[in-house]
């Protein structure tokens, strides 16, 4: 009789059957987020927000969304719009998740019967725990880092160690001046259910770099 441990497979730590997820952010063009998927992205994240170098209407969304493969998230990203330009977003684009990037309630976030993700910013002093607590149905909380003008997008970075233990793993989405040369060290020291990426993988504002998101996600894959 063959023994069974013949074909027992070494029990592996839990923190390495962890894959962090990534969302590739700004998507302008549907050949960059043809180029992400193929690369691996888990997302791409689409901008309605005006004010934004990567912002597009609905229409280009769309063209966007429908040149993607299967099993590729579509995130829309808002950044304090009225109730009626998101449902109108939401009537237009087949969106799986909700990205809040303002001054956002819960109550207006959970409105639209939509899983989100709710973005806080790291301004200096503030208590992250609690302001995570105030979104209690958020699928998860991305963090990103302060700027006194802008809400994302602005390529930089803040201190890592700040976050501490204030958010459960698998709700953390780690964001704010990631590219190719810092986000294996990111992940290896945050340990984030995900990372986002914007500026850090491309060539022009809205214009992503293929080479840079391979490189991005190779990295992110061998940490």
């Amino acid at each position: 009789m063959l023994e069974l441990r013949a074909f027992q497979r070494p029990l592996l730590p839990l923190r390495n059957a962890h894959r962090t997820r990534v969302k590739i952010c700004g998507i302008t063009r549907p050949e960059d987020g043809l180029a992400a998927a193929a690369a691996g992205a888990d997302a791409i994240g689409l901008v309605f927000y005006d004010r934004s170098p990567r912002a597009i209407d609905a229409a280009r969304a769309w063209e966007i969304s429908a040149a993607l493969p299967p099993f590729v998230m579509r995130v829309g990203l808002f950044v304090n719009a009225r109730p009626d330009f998101v449902k109108a977003t939401l009537a237009a684009v087949a969106l799986d998740l909700l990205q809040f990037h303002g001054d956002e309630s819960e109550a207006y976030c959970s409105s639209f019967g939509r899983p989100y993700l709710k973005a806080l910013r790291m301004k200096p002093g503030m208590d992250l725990a609690a302001a995570a607590n105030a979104y209690g149905s958020a699928h998860g909380i991305l963090v990103d880092a302060w700027h006194e003008e802008q809400f994302g997008g602005t390529g930089t970075s803040f201190d890592w160690s700040l976050l501490g233990t204030s958010l459960r793993h698998e709700r953390l989405v780690l964001a704010g001046g990631l590219h190719p040369q810092n986000v294996a060290l990111a992940v290896a020291q945050v340990r984030p259910w995900a990372v986002d990426v914007s500026s850090g993988v491309e060539r022009a504002p809205g214009i992503k770099d293929k080479s840079r998101i391979e490189q991005f996600i190779s990295e992110v894959q061998r940490v």
